[in-house]
């Protein structure tokens, strides 16, 4: 990653690999302050009978500045894949690796640089609400591990998950399977995704409606039937419009998710997967249940990693604390895996 980075050093105490392991051990301590990060590495020091470094932590926030965000976004990209890329066979849904995209939000330290990058949502008064930056994660199904992130402005043209999945979905394999919420439902997005032999499985959504009784049936509320291309949206230009087919086929099944101790929820699945033979409506009503997993190990990012609300006061710092929760969130995953 340093390589990658192409990132350059002096021999000091905060070298690369050692801001980094105080960095990581800043994210995962209760106190996330500097002060704290920094007397860790003394203790450290202490223990292996080396001269203990200053207490001040003006060297240590200078060495995070100077490792470039492309370094911590590195690390931690390889980190998740190369547990991804190890699971166990038997982890994967059907033969297939299965990705969880879905999105969140976090807020920041009220500055004017933080405010510049990631304003405030604009329905709070100045001065009452603080930066907040949208981000959208995609996860392995198999072993939970983040593979890729993007960060956002809250509110904006171009500012929305559908927007930040474009800027991922180059890291999708031909035969891997993304599940998404009912936002993702939309033709463009299939239809790309389609094209690079990816499958989709989502829930239908609200401005559409499923007639069973058109199409190919395939079992009862089972069948399949083609959408045809809509106008053109703002979000693709001309030429990749023009590239796209003139429909696409997809399934429609109405499931029933259940789950003890949960309300039983009625819902239409949509995916590029046809073959009813090879995917069942229970297989794909199970798939479409894991998706909750992309919840919860957001909710384990944000909460119990304590990761909701940053503590950097610089948008370029704010990155590299998201990036390095990830990096710990990742470690924490590999380990687990074992």
């Amino acid at each position: 990653a340093l390589t990658a980075a192409n990132v350059r050093w002096k021999d000091r105490i905060y070298s690369p690999l050692v801001t980094l392991w105080v960095f990581l051990g800043q994210v995962l301590s209760e106190d996330h302050s500097c002060r704290w990060a920094v007397a860790r590495l003394i203790a450290h020091r202490v223990s292996r009978d080396q001269r203990p470094c200053s207490a001040d932590t003006g060297a240590y926030c200078q060495a995070r500045k100077r490792l470039p965000e492309k370094f911590f976004s590195e690390v931690a990209r390889r980190t998740g894949r190369a547990l991804d890329s190890n699971v166990d066979s038997r982890w994967l849904w059907k033969g297939r690796r299965v990705l969880n995209f879905d999105g969140s939000s976090v807020s920041m330290p009220d500055t004017v640089k933080n405010q510049d990058a990631y304003p405030q949502p604009d329905t709070q008064k100045l001065g009452l609400g603080f930066p907040l930056a949208r981000i959208a994660v995609v996860f392995s199904l198999s072993c939970g591990a983040v593979l890729d992130l993007a960060i956002c402005r809250y509110a904006g043209k171009g500012q929305s998950e559908l927007g930040m999945l474009r800027t991922l979905w180059d890291w999708f394999l031909p035969g891997d399977v993304v599940l998404t919420d009912r936002l993702m439902c939309t033709w463009t997005e299939i239809a790309m995704l389609m094209g690079r032999g990816v499958d989709s499985v989502t829930r239908l959504h609200v401005m559409r409606t499923a007639d069973f009784r058109r199409g190919k049936r395939l079992g009862k509320r089972d069948h399949i039937v083609q959408w045809p291309k809509p106008t053109k949206p703002r979000s693709i230009d001309r030429k990749t419009y023009n590239s796209l087919p003139d429909f696409i086929t997809v399934r429609e099944i109405y499931v029933k998710v259940e789950q003890a101790g949960f309300r039983t929820k009625n819902l239409i699945v949509v995916t590029t997967l046809l073959d009813a033979d090879d995917f069942t409506k229970s297989d794909l009503a199970e798939l479409y249940r894991s998706r909750w997993s992309a919840e919860l190990d957001l909710r384990s990012l944000k909460r119990t990693m304590k990761m909701e609300i940053l503590r950097c006061k610089t948008p370029e710092l704010v990155r590299k604390e998201i990036w390095t929760h990830l990096l710990a969130y990742n470690l924490i995953r590999t380990i687990i895996a074992q």
